[in-house]
């Protein structure tokens, strides 16, 4: 462990949580030096849909590799890019009913997302987006802006601008429709939001707590989106490539957006890679407009045309991902009905799955304890409150029950060492007492 408290940036985070020099992957599993195993509800925060390492994808880039296939192509035309535009048009494209055209971006997601705004700005000609509270779409400028956590913005050292923030679905309390208050501003010219380019949002809100939008609330969304000539931007960065149950995350609500972002577990690999779809009215760009030097990872490539001959040729994965993220749902719902007295909740859809626990500090002692038995998994939300699940796709039923033993467990022993459990309180409670 020295060189890395000698040499790396305070910056890193993950290390922190899980203090080890790892050497090895496989499926659902990390290994560490010493050759301990852990079984890994992190997966890349997202990234790792497929597992690590997964023997088809590995072989298929091995023999690339082997072949002296291009690593480094910038935007040329290459024999591995045109196989993943075939693949992705033949088993996501048209089984959906979709056209759009693929820009290829820098490697990570914030390039994606910030490809995605100039688009829509530039489009329009008009400067401001719509984004929501809780909303995470990365840490360079553009998607920092668009981002609403406070630890991320704090350290930007400029103005974010040309954002206007709304409510989320569900961030001012049951029953109360905040696409109705989005609606309203944009239809009054003395509200003081000026008229956007585009809305963008997750469907389930990964890093800001797994907050999952109702189908409803998409296709309101949507609607108030096409009364005012506004672009919708769906981030699927980290709830696509069928973490929630199907390919893109809003597929079940039958929504058609403007604009998509993918990146995380799009490679299937763990490669960096990033890609924006968009309706093809909208390809305005002028060439070399939108430029970068790593666009389009040919080794990427090759995964990914694989994962999605592998994995999205047919609907049974898709199946088996909504049957396992049925099991976890289920565990979890049992384990905070008796575990949490009372104040626990189950987030997510699919397997993209969350416990929020009120109290950052509880979520921490849980994660901790989950590590102590070989479990890795992380928290999110504003306040680390909520318990995260990002278990690899392709883990077994074993596997899965293992995990969601240590959890429960975990819980089971903080809990009892907690005297008196968080309780969540309503902003809008007529009982709760505002400070002045």
């Amino acid at each position: 462990m020295k060189i890395f408290e000698e040499i790396e940036s305070e910056v890193q985070s993950y290390a922190r949580s899980f203090p080890r020099v790892f050497h090895k992957a496989q499926g659902s599993y990390l290994y560490d030096e010493e050759g301990n195993q852990y079984l890994d509800f992190l997966a890349g925060a997202g990234t790792l849909n497929y597992g690590h390492n997964h023997p088809v994808l590995k072989k298929a880039v091995l023999e690339y590799i082997m072949d002296d296939g291009i690593t480094h192509g910038l935007d040329l035309h290459t024999k591995a890019k045109g196989e993943f535009l075939e693949a992705f048009k033949e088993y996501i494209l048209e089984p959906r009913g979709l056209e759009y055209v693929m820009q290829f971006t820098g490697p990570t997601g914030t390039n994606a997302i910030e490809a995605a705004m100039k688009l829509a700005r530039n489009v329009t000609g008009r400067e401001n987006i719509i984004t929501f509270t809780n909303g995470f779409h990365g840490c360079s400028l553009g998607a920092l802006s668009a981002t609403g956590n406070s630890h991320h913005r704090g350290v930007a050292g400029t103005t974010l601008g040309g954002i206007s923030r709304v409510p989320f679905d569900g961030y001012l309390g049951d029953g109360i429709e905040t696409t109705e208050y989005l609606d309203k501003v944009l239809s009054d010219s003395s509200s003081g939001i000026d008229h956007p380019a585009a809305v963008l949002v997750e469907t389930v809100q990964g890093e800001g707590g797994i907050n999952a939008a109702s189908m409803e609330w998409l296709k309101n969304l949507e609607t108030v989106c096409r009364k005012h000539d506004v672009l919708l931007i769906i981030d699927d960065i980290q709830a696509g490539c069928g973490r929630t149950g199907t390919f893109f995350s809003f597929e079940p609500a039958g929504i058609n957006p403007d604009i998509v972002t993918l990146s995380k577990s799009i490679s299937g690999y763990g490669l960096p890679f990033a890609i924006v779809l968009f309706k093809p009215e909208l390809d305005q760009w002028k060439p070399g407009e939108h430029n970068g030097t790593f666009r389009g990872n040919n080794l990427a490539f090759v995964t990914a045309k694989h994962a999605l001959e592998t994995f999205w040729k047919d609907d049974s994965f898709a199946k088996e991902v909504r049957r396992k993220g049925q099991y976890i749902e289920d565990r979890l719902n049992a384990i905070v009905d008796e575990l949490g007295d009372g104040n626990f909740t189950v987030r997510g859809r699919g397997m993209m799955r969350g416990i929020n626990c009120v109290s950052g500090e509880l979520a921490n002692q849980i994660t901790r304890a989950c590590f102590k038995q070989n479990l890795m998994i992380e928290t999110s939300g504003a306040d680390d409150q909520v318990v995260k699940f990002l278990c690899p796709l392709v883990i077994t039923d074993e596997q899965l029950k293992q995990g969601l033993d240590i959890v429960e467990q975990a819980i089971r022993e903080v809990c009892a060492k907690t005297d008196e459990m968080p309780e969540e309180r309503s902003y809008f409670d007529e009982n709760y007492d505002i400070a002045v």
